[in-house]
């Protein structure tokens, strides 16, 4: 069975999933990023409770705070005073500051306080369940959802399984902590049981353990035939075991218990395609298409279900009357491209693609325009094509001029890459997102003259322009000029002041601070940029700095996580050559 099936099936039913899981962590406020109301605080649980006056003054400092904006102040505020008066309203408020902060770690603070005063309250496992998936802490937010489930709650533990295999972690672990959880609660009768032996079967078929997870279906199935989750997970598991058959006699069990369900009627024409049957496929994603008429993302989803397998002919099907209809979507074009590129038609793939209204797939349409012709030898026509492409889309000039760039590279032609963006650069010298690539190819050759150069080009014309003050203050940290480390730690303070959320910008303060030869200051913005941005070059500065510290097994523990969440991890390994006792 092709790869990209089984891929595309497990992230279709598991994407809502995904916004389940961690909706705890959206569910408190609007997006501090979007129109903010007089009073973002409105939502938030009164203060009801009678204080003394040092309360009083903390408390109404706390809610100016939060009303000018300044949510770091009022989140301490209120959890100061929550854990004075052990007050659970009070760090429910402040969580709901520390939400609008942006700070992953004062909103972790902020929740862990709320959870210590109120153990049992729901909310605040579920946040911090959400915000351990969040950090890709997979074990932790598995203890937090189990925690739920010890408290009669749904776990939605099934769901977790789906997503913690599609982000690619280690299953094992998770599984072995599931089944100390299920031999230690035993049947019970708990409502939600079932859901731990599902999610216990998906791990154990995912690490080799296929038979045990048969039985442990088959049992449940004795007592809760009734349950769709049971035949969706009995379907899914024989989709990757390769049993189309099987897939499709558990997918009709499904929908025998709930009928019309689009879940059902999904697997079912997944079993069909992978048993060759195309006609009986499309018989199921047309009783899907009647049941949801109009949706267009749909049928471009069912679309790309189809091209996925091959079906080339059964996709262009779907994609035909999108494409003609008054208003077609952006992405039926491309896929009508790729269908034309993949039957050879160089000269009808680029019709579709230019097509491509600008959007999420606007440059990727571009993209794949310009290499199709570069493979098809006619790297002069890729060129004119992208040229005339920027006259008709000016607002997108600098990333078509950058597409070029990257694809003049990916030929092997440096010195006509550097042509181009000379060339547009003469044109428009204020041009801050092609100064920046130039600054980056300029550092990547190590010309820091060059880089700088433009870097303070940039910074001259917008002196807030944080990525450019960033990027010229982590270079000159991290190539650790002496002479230079005041005037980097400015520069990176200043791109903090303009966006203090930003984890790339934590990180260069916290490296800065290191090269400065304070490790104790320099910690907590790397343990902030990390969990929001748990990478593996913030890794390394934090294992560094950690080791540093002298906190030997946390540096290490940091560099497992990073050995098993990437393939590829070349800034690890050169931290383990400078520093081999770091290895775990």
């Amino acid at each position: 069975m092709p790869s990209t099936l089984i891929r595309s099936s497990r992230q279709g039913l598991a994407v809502l999933g995904l916004t389940v899981l961690l909706g705890g962590c959206q569910g408190l406020a609007s997006s501090p990023f979007g129109t903010i109301q007089e009073d973002p605080m409105a939502s938030a649980p009164p203060i009801e409770r009678g204080l003394d006056a040092e309360g009083l003054a903390t408390l109404l400092t706390a809610e100016f705070a939060g009303q000018r904006g300044d949510y770091r102040r009022a989140t301490l505020g209120y959890l100061a005073m929550a854990e004075r008066y052990s007050a659970a309203q009070l760090a429910e408020r402040g969580t709901l500051a520390a939400r609008f902060s942006n700070d992953i770690l004062l909103l972790e603070q902020a929740v862990n306080t709320w959870h210590e005063i109120d153990p049992v309250a729901e909310a605040p496992l579920r946040l911090l369940a959400g915000l351990a998936l969040q950090r890709s802490d997979w074990t932790t937010a598995l203890d937090r959802r189990l925690t739920l489930v010890e408290q009669g709650l749904h776990g939605e533990l099934a769901l977790f399984a789906e997503l913690a295999l599609e982000s690619g972690t280690d299953p094992i672990p998770l599984r072995e902590r599931l089944r100390e959880h299920l031999e230690r609660t035993g049947a019970g009768t708990h409502p939600h049981y079932y859901d731990a032996v599902l999610a216990m079967a998906i791990l154990e078929a995912a690490t080799g353990q296929r038979q045990q997870a048969e039985r442990r279906l088959d049992l449940l199935a004795r007592n809760h035939s009734e349950l769709p989750a049971l035949w969706l997970t009995r379907a899914q598991l024989a989709l990757e075991a390769n049993s189309p058959r099987q897939a499709r006699e558990a997918a009709r069990r499904g929908l025998e218990v709930s009928p019309g369900d689009p879940r059902f009627l999904l697997l079912l024409a997944q079993a069909e395609l992978m048993l060759g049957n195309v006609a009986a496929a499309e018989e199921h994603t047309s009783t899907l298409l009647n049941e949801h008429v109009g949706n267009q993302e749909l049928q471009i989803s069912l679309a790309r279900l189809y091209l996925e397998d091959n079906h080339l002919d059964a996709a262009r099907r779907l994609l035909l009357p999108l494409v003609g209809s008054d208003e077609p979507p952006p992405a039926a074009f491309y896929l009508m491209g790729t269908i034309a590129e993949e039957e050879g038609e160089v000269d009808n793939a680029l019709l579709y693609y230019r097509q491509v209204a600008p959007g999420s797939d606007f440059l990727r349409a571009r993209l794949r325009a310009a290499q199709m012709l570069i493979e098809d030898d006619r790297l002069l026509d890729a060129r004119a094509f992208l040229r005339i492409e920027r006259l008709r889309h000016e607002s997108r000039f600098s990333e078509l001029v950058a597409l070029e760039v990257e694809l003049l590279d990916g030929a092997g032609l440096r010195t006509e890459a550097d042509a181009l963006l000379n060339r547009e650069l003469a044109r428009t010298p204020n041009d801050e997102p092609l100064l920046y690539l130039r600054a980056m190819r300029a550092w990547e050759h190590g010309d820091l003259e060059a880089m700088e150069r433009d870097l303070g080009r940039i910074i001259e014309a917008n002196p807030e322009n944080a990525s450019a003050l960033n990027a010229l203050g982590y270079t000159l940290a991290d190539l650790n000029i002496e002479e230079r480390l005041e005037e980097a730690r400015e520069l990176i303070e200043r791109a903090h002041e303009l966006e203090p959320g930003s984890p790339a910008i934590m990180d260069s303060l916290g490296w800065v601070y290191y090269r400065l030869g304070d490790p104790e200051r320099a910690l907590p913005w790397l343990e902030r940029a990390y969990a929001s941005m748990p990478d593996q070059e913030i890794a390394a500065h934090l294992a560094e700095i950690l080791w540093a510290l002298e906190r030997h097994e946390e540096a290490k523990r940091v560099v497992e996580q990073t050995l098993r969440r990437y393939d590829e991890h070349p800034l690890i390994d050169e931290l383990l050559e400078r520093i081999p006792e770091l290895a775990p």
